[in-house]
């Protein structure tokens, strides 16, 4: 398999730590949907980061759907989701949460980098920050209520989420989300970087370094 897509995405990063704790093999292939366009395009028309090229050709897009079917190609009993019903749910909350928070982010970087200063529409960029901050603020108070797993073979979609994205929000909007307010996703997030399969997939334009 090959995943396509830099790792200064969370969504690209969210696939290949994913992969890696499954795993399962792949090849990272950093490609810009920016700087190399045409070169994403011919291997994804649609253009979107991540792209999955399965090992029949089939491409898929989007992290959460790839995550999916890397999930039905695991060996029995290694998954990133928890069978209990409650455990399930709970992991579900916290990663729509973590994914609520990541596309808001996006939203406000793309509109700061790639929008003209004079047409940028600060009513929205205010509402979209008020957004992420309520995702954020929903994610510190459920891993202050039970801290989440953080640790090899423990660790799962929920966590991978979390700690991704929280890392990502650090790295290029920290003036919005003071981590001082945020100690419970802060510790979890510092932990989760030490993992193996976070090192070797580090956040920026780098490539996964196949341990």
């Amino acid at each position: 398999m090959q995943l396509i897509g830099m790792l200064d995405s969370p969504y690209v990063r969210r696939v290949a730590v994913s992969l890696q704790l499954l795993g399962l093999p792949f090849e990272h292939r950093s490609i810009s949907v920016f700087s190399t366009f045409d070169q994403f395009q011919a291997i994804n028309p649609v253009v979107k980061a991540p792209t999955l090229v399965c090992d029949n050709g089939v491409v898929l897009m989007d992290s959460s759907l790839i995550i999916d079917y890397a999930e039905s190609l695991a060996a029995p009993g290694r998954t990133l989701v928890p069978a209990g019903i409650d455990q399930r749910q709970r992991a579900l909350r916290l990663t729509g949460l973590a994914l609520a928070a990541c596309e808001k982010s996006v939203q406000i970087i793309y509109e700061r980098q790639l929008r003209p200063a004079e047409k940028l529409h600060q009513p929205w960029v205010a509402r979209v920050t008020g957004q992420m901050l309520a995702a954020c603020t929903e994610l510190e108070a459920e891993l202050l209520r039970a801290p989440l797993a953080v640790a090899d073979g423990a660790i799962d979609q929920a966590g991978v989420s979390t700690g991704v994205v929280w890392h990502f929000i650090q790295a290029m909007v920290p003036e919005l989300v003071n981590a001082a307010d945020f100690p419970a996703l802060q510790r979890f997030s510092a932990q989760a970087e030490q993992l193996p399969a976070f090192a070797a997939a580090p956040h920026g334009a780098s490539v996964y370094r196949q341990g």
